[in-house]
């Protein structure tokens, strides 16, 4: 699912980037990974919020492994804080500015949309299985559902098995491209990095409603998802300047591969954009807001910190 995840994200990227299309650049507000942070919002509308109680009948571990793992990875923060400080680094603001309020509009609209149309679908389905109760009834989820000690250990086997195939085969091309320097060396050596980068997510959301200190205060705060997004961003910037100041083709092409599934696999813009709409839609305005704003102004100022102020000082181009 993980390599699934990298080669759609790079594939978008391609797609409506400079070489093909042409509809998002670095130089731009509407930057490279907006398609894919658009995608993965719109189905986070569909089963992260209106199907994932249904899914939820069949096994608690799909939904994570749906949300958590696909949707969440599919869509990149860090990817878009970096591009944003990168404008600002040159000057940009404006386009800085621009990008940030744009995307958040664009992702948040996306996922508005994809619940609405999520809701939409699941009413029609729920209707068609009433008319015809003889196709579905609540005895086939039941013989669906991963409820048994046994159900789980074949899946999980099964799925260890198959992504520990994939995960060899990555790191095996990943090291002959990057040796090589053949096209693809980015995208093989992202989805070799990308599973890590899930893994440690998946640790944070935990702390995601537990709240700050003895008192357990902000429980209302998804810190989990903040730390992830925010220290993304930060070792994004890092590498970024690293890239500048060491300006090798194969440290650039290793770079650019760790920031593409590491980083973009840990941080993550379709939960971030969920959080944000059920905040809203329990009438929680001002907790959502100050939720984004923080998001947007620790990453950005962080990225700044750590690479426009030395690309400014050692006048890097």
């Amino acid at each position: 699912m993980l390599l699934f995840v990298v080669f759609t994200r790079y594939g978008l990227q391609k797609l409506f980037g400079p070489d093909c299309l042409a509809l998002t650049s670095d130089q731009s507000p509407l930057y490279p990974d907006l398609p894919s942070n658009m995608l993965g919002s719109f189905l986070m509308g569909w089963f992260g919020i209106i199907f994932k109680a249904d899914i939820r009948q069949i096994s608690d571990h799909l939904i994570v492994g749906i949300s958590t793992g696909y949707m969440g990875s599919l869509t990149t923060f860090s990817g878009w804080n970096q591009k944003m400080v990168g404008l600002s680094s040159k000057g940009h603001w404006v386009y800085a500015v621009a990008g940030i309020v744009l995307g958040m509009f664009i992702v948040n609209e996306c996922i508005t949309v994809g619940a609405e149309t999520g809701e939409r679908l699941r009413s029609s389905i729920q209707k068609y299985i009433r008319e015809n109760s003889s196709i579905g009834s609540k005895c086939d989820w039941d013989h669906w559902r991963v409820d048994t000690r046994t159900k789980h250990f074949v899946l999980l086997s099964v799925m260890m098995v198959l992504l520990s195939f994939l995960w060899v085969l990555s790191v095996v091309l990943a090291v002959v491209k990057v040796h090589s320097l053949d096209d693809g060396a980015v995208l093989w050596l992202g989805c070799s990095v990308a599973p890590p980068g899930v893994w440690l997510r998946w640790y944070l959301a935990r702390l995601n409603g537990q709240g700050v200190g003895k008192q357990r205060s902000l429980r209302w705060l998804p810190i989990g998802t903040l730390a992830a997004n925010v220290l993304a961003a930060g070792i994004m910037a890092a590498l970024a300047v690293t890239s500048k100041a060491v300006h090798t083709k194969q440290s650039a092409t290793i770079l650019s591969g760790i920031q593409l599934g590491f980083l973009g696999c840990l941080s993550t813009v379709s939960t971030f954009a969920a959080e944000v709409y059920t905040m809203r839609r329990s009438g929680q305005i001002a907790k959502a807001f100050v939720y984004a704003a923080s998001t947007f102004l620790l990453s950005f100022v962080l990225g700044t910190l750590v690479y426009s102020v030395p690309v400014w000082v050692k006048h890097y181009g």
